[in-house]
């Protein structure tokens, strides 16, 4: 370590550039050097380019993960009794499973310290879902969101100051540096965050199809093997799922439209593929803090949050600790500020529907301003799809295929377009494809 502190930048970057293994001490360096700024951007730069074009292996990648981690404060949960654990999605479109998953989890006595992000490209953010609705907090202090955890089992909040500071500083010169796509820096910049939260065990979702991040299986099934090793070998206990992410999850797409489509799961009337996801992902979550003995225990717990109302006031309760307004429980379409425009998409020829391409329609609600293209922009929350038809669903000429959400009608004429291209309406019924893939 000592011999790490005075290794000239330089140095390092070149051991990594000709492709040699470093120690954990140059790893830690790297680490410090973005944390502490001791090191340039220039120098960063080149050292994640030179990671990204050489890799790492395993162990290196244990460890940068672990100096990302340290390089801030760890949350201590440890006076809550309850087991933590968390749940990651790597993102996708209509997934608003957190929202609905963390009050069902938190009713069934397991905690819940969720620190999530927004949305970046076509995919959505859980803390932009959540700023939906009026009041609520994402921004809070490490000592709150340890006080949120223990009074409400459950915390929705951005990333703060204190937790894994060089990711933010190192993700920010890979988004401007073509670095992003580097599987060893996204394992490290997602798992550092996780395991600074102060949990006991994660369960990923790993997302792969058009609407991905991972187009392929086989490359969904790399990233979370990566991630899974990483959490078991820092001893947590990682588990993670695949799933198909080549149409929207739910018939809601946008904002505070997805808001209110969680809160109906919350009341037992979610759509059945974003229910199919959800109870897998708890029931793995229930499994790893011993809160049930199987699948079938897990899958009853479940069920029971939701049909007593628990969950739901679960969810009421943790809107109230984190500022919101909780009337948004009972009344989301009244409480959450309603686009200007509501459009209804038409189907222009009978048969069924062969596809939803997930990214197309993505790409339309960033189009309505439902995302954002760069960090600094804003969201506008109102905007957004509903009704979305589904994969097989059978329509008529003039059927409703989606209600487009607007507060321009130019624009509203342009999500309409891009719309009618992504469904794919056929003579025959298309095959239904399994929406969990897989789990390691």
């Amino acid at each position: 370590m000592s011999n790490a502190a005075v290794t000239p930048p330089p140095h390092i970057i070149a051991r990594k550039r000709d492709g040699l293994t470093l120690a954990d001490a140059e790893i830690e360096a790297f680490v410090r050097g973005a944390t502490d700024g001791s090191w340039a951007d220039y120098q960063l730069s080149a050292m994640l380019m030179a990671i990204y074009i050489r890799g790492l292996d395993p162990a290196e990648t244990v460890a940068l993960t672990r100096a990302m981690m340290h390089s801030g404060i760890v949350a201590d949960l440890s006076a809550i009794p309850a087991r933590k654990v968390d749940k990651h999605s790597t993102g996708g479109v209509g997934d608003k499973i957190s929202l609905h998953l963390a009050p069902m989890i938190a009713a069934c006595g397991v905690a819940v310290p969720m620190i999530s992000g927004r949305g970046l490209g076509h995919t959505g953010g859980t803390l932009d879902k959540l700023e939906a609705i009026p009041g609520f907090r994402v921004g809070v202090s490490l000592a709150e969101y340890q006080a949120l955890v223990a009074r409400t089992g459950c915390a929705l909040i951005g990333q703060t100051p204190e937790l894994a500071p060089a990711d933010k500083k190192l993700y920010s010169l890979r988004d401007v540096t073509a670095t992003v796509a580097c599987r060893p820096l996204i394992c490290a910049s997602i798992m550092s965050k996780k395991l600074a939260e102060g949990i006991d065990a994660l369960v990923l979702d790993v997302k792969c199809g058009g609407g991905a991040f991972m187009k392929t299986e086989a490359e969904a099934r790399e990233l979370a093997g990566m991630m899974v090793s990483i959490g078991n070998a820092m001893g947590k206990p990682t588990r993670a799922l695949l799933t198909r992410m080549d149409e929207p999850l739910g018939h809601a797409v946008g904002n505070a439209v997805e808001v209110a489509e969680s809160i109906a799961c919350l009341r037992g009337a979610g759509p059945a593929d974003l229910m199919e996801v959800t109870l897998a992902l708890g029931v793995e979550m229930l499994l790893l803090a011993g809160a049930a003995r199987d699948e079938a225990e897990a899958r009853a717990r479940l069920a029971a949050v939701i049909a007593d109302g628990s969950a739901l006031e679960r969810f009421r309760m943790i809107v109230t600790a984190q500022g919101g307004d909780a009337r948004v429980v009972d009344a989301p379409g009244e409480v959450m500020r309603p686009a200007r425009l509501l459009h209804e998409v038409r189907a222009a020829q009978a048969g069924y529907v062969q596809s939803v391409a997930a990214l197309d329609v993505a790409l339309a609600a960033l189009h309505l301003g439902a995302g954002r293209t760069r960090a600094e922009n804003p969201v506008d929350h109102a905007v957004g799809f509903t009704r979305l038809v589904k994969t097989g669903t059978r329509v008529a000429v003039g059927d409703v295929l989606a209600v487009i959400h607007a507060n321009d009608e130019a624009n509203a004429a342009q999500a309409e377009a891009m719309l009618q291209k992504a469904i794919v309406i056929g003579e025959s019924s298309p095959e239904r494809l399994a929406l969990i893939l897989g789990r390691l």
